[in-house]
């Protein structure tokens, strides 16, 4: 069924295009009477404004864009994504402003869909996640001048505004929380190696651990069960074990806790363990895992009013979250291994 468009209502009502346009978009330049009749020809036709046209004739965004380059099976995981996507889909809604979300295993192909979107004018702007050491996405945004904001950083953003939550300063809570308790070796199972927020927790965590007399070390993984759980065993192994493990997210966490209680090593007694970014998950866990916790929603709450605002010209700068707070729970305690 052929959808009936403005051409079609300005045939039937025996005007002009423009005049269609001004009386569909409650613009002067046509009379009452005639945009009554437009009006009432275009809900008779059952025509629907189109949602680019409208956004290019009155500047307000109708949709913003969200790649994701992670396996699906991660993502659908990963409760951090999902509350990042509710904050955003809260606010956008609220505004009557629709998200288009796409996944991607491949960092060109995602760089690809930013040009695409741009040249079809399929969104207003994007937002743009797991920023990298070198990442090539922030050029190509600033060249195609395409409203973005990030959300990470403050570093690596170029001229695009981020928003950020201090990863440093969380990474050294957790550490002093270990090093309090008497544990001496503290491993860190984290994500892929060539993101930001990856680089910043290691430098972070290397430096509170020097600050505190206590050894570290960190191996790094995909950010799934199977691979927090591989980590885990394989640092169990080892002949000096670490007594502490930080994860990069619930889900190792819960993976690795779990591996490693089925390897004969209780938690916490003999293995203490702390979750990065508290969820669900870490109460379901046994025990229920210390973690770090942020408001992820708020984080896209906050991510998506800033878009909104860089695509109807308003300056935006970068903004930084509330700070992470450490939640004490059954998954940490003192270290009663003597170290050697």
């Amino acid at each position: 069924m052929k959808r009936p468009t403005i051409d079609d209502i300005a045939r039937r009502a025996g005007v002009s295009k423009g005049a269609v346009s001004f009386a569909l978009n409650g613009r002067p330049g046509v009379s009452s009477e005639t945009r009554r009749r437009i009006q009432a020809i275009a809900a008779d036709l059952g025509w629907q404004p189109n949602s680019l046209a409208r956004a290019l004739f009155d500047g307000r965004p109708d949709v913003l864009g969200l790649v994701v380059d992670r396996p699906a099976r991660t993502l659908g995981l990963e409760p951090f994504f999902m509350q990042l996507i509710s904050g955003i889909e809260a606010t956008l809604s609220a505004a009557s402003v629709g998200l288009l979300l796409q996944m991607t295993e491949d960092h060109e192909a995602e760089i690809a869909i930013y040009r695409k979107w741009w040249a079809q004018h399929r969104v207003a702007g994007v937002f743009v996640v797991d920023l990298r050491k070198e990442d090539a996405r922030i050029a190509v945004l600033e060249e195609l001048r395409l409203p973005a904001v990030v959300i990470g950083g403050p570093a690596g953003t170029g001229r695009l505004p981020a928003v950020w939550s201090d990863d440093a300063g969380a990474i050294g809570l957790v550490v002093e929380h270990l090093a309090g308790l008497g544990h001496r070796r503290i491993a860190r199972i984290a994500g892929p190696g060539e993101l930001r927020h990856t680089v910043v927790r290691t430098a972070a965590m290397r430096a509170a651990a020097a600050r505190l007399g206590v050894e570290s070390v960190t191996v790094h993984t995909d950010y799934s069960g199977e691979g927090g759980e591989r980590a885990t065993l394989d640092l169990l192994r080892r002949p000096e074990r670490p007594t502490a493990i930080v994860y990069d997210n619930d889900v190792m966490a819960v993976a690795g806790t779990a591996a490693a209680r089925e390897a004969g090593f209780s938690v916490p007694a003999q293995l203490s363990v702390v979750a990065w970014d508290d969820s669900a998950l870490c109460l379901l866990a046994r025990p229920h895992l210390t973690a770090v916790s942020r408001d992820i929603a708020a984080f896209g709450a906050h991510a998506a009013r800033s878009l909104l605002d860089l695509v109807q010209g308003h300056e935006v700068g970068d903004t930084q979250q509330a700070n992470p707070r450490l939640v004490n729970r059954g998954s940490t305690a003192p270290c009663h291994e003597p170290i050697q």
